[in-house]
C-alpha cells in the first residue's frame, strides 16, 4: 500500500498544483507575472503528463501484482482527461505563454483583457482540474479505503464527482464570458449602437 501510495502521491501533487495554477491566471493583472505563471503551468502540466503516462506504461509493461500495476490500474480514471489536457490544455498554455511573451519589452503593461480571457478559456483549467480530481480515487484506494466494495459509498461519490465537474465548467464558463465581453472593443459596441439608433 505504501509503495502505491508513494507513485501516486506525486502525480496527484502536480495535477492539483496545475489546477490551482491555471485557477489563478485570470485573476493576473500584470503580464510579466501573467508569463511567468503561464510558465509555471506549461512545467507543471508536461510533468503531470510525463508522470502519469510513465505510471500507466509501467503497468502496461509490468506483470503481477506489482504496486506499479495497482498505482496504474488506480490512474485508469485519470487516463482520459489527461489525454484531453495533453491535446488542448497544453496547446493552448503554450499559446498563452507566447502571447504574453510580445509584451517582455513593457513587463509593468496591464494584461490586456484578451489574454485574461484565453486564460479563462474552459480549456485551459477544466482538464487540469478534472485530471487532478480524478486521482483522488486513485489515493483513496492506495491509502487502504475500497469504495467499490460498498454500493453505498460509490453512488454517492460518482454523484458527487459529477456535479463537482460540473460546477467547475460552468464557473469556467462564465469566467470565460466575462472577461470576453470586455476585451471586445468599443469602438464595435459605438458602432453596435449607432446602428440601433439608425434602424429606429
Amino acid at each position: 500500500m505504501e509503495s502505491q501510495l508513494t507513485i501516486l502521491l506525486p502525480v496527484a501533487a502536480v495535477w492539483l498544483a496545475a489546477g490551482v495554477v491555471a485557477d489563478g491566471l485570470p485573476r493576473l493583472r500584470n503580464t510579466r507575472m501573467l508569463r511567468r505563471r503561464t510558465g509555471w503551468l506549461l512545467m507543471l502540466a508536461l510533468t503531470g503528463v510525463a508522470l502519469t503516462a510513465v505510471v500507466l506504461g509501467g503497468g502496461l509493461l509490468s506483470a503481477g501484482t506489482a504496486p506499479v500495476d495497482r498505482a496504474s490500474a488506480g490512474l485508469t480514471l485519470a487516463a482520459g482527461p489527461a489525454l484531453v489536457a495533453t491535446v488542448c490544455s497544453v496547446r493552448r498554455i503554450r499559446r498563452l505563454w507566447a502571447g504574453a511573451g510580445a509584451f517582455a519589452s513593457a513587463p509593468a503593461t496591464p494584461a490586456p483583457h484578451g489574454l485574461r480571457a484565453a486564460a479563462a478559456h474552459p480549456l485551459v483549467g477544466l482538464p487540469l482540474q478534472v485530471t487532478a480530481l480524478a486521482t483522488v480515487p486513485a489515493l483513496i484506494a492506495a491509502a487502504g479505503a475500497d469504495l467499490g466494495a460498498d454500493p453505498g459509498v460509490t453512488g454517492p461519490a460518482i454523484t458527487v464527482g459529477a456535479l463537482a465537474v460540473i460546477a467547475i465548467g460552468v464557473r469556467h464558463a462564465l469566467r470565460h464570458n466575462r472577461f470576453a465581453e470586455r476585451a471586445q472593443p468599443a469602438a464595435v459596441t459605438r458602432s453596435t449602437r449607432t446602428a440601433g439608433a439608425l434602424h429606429v
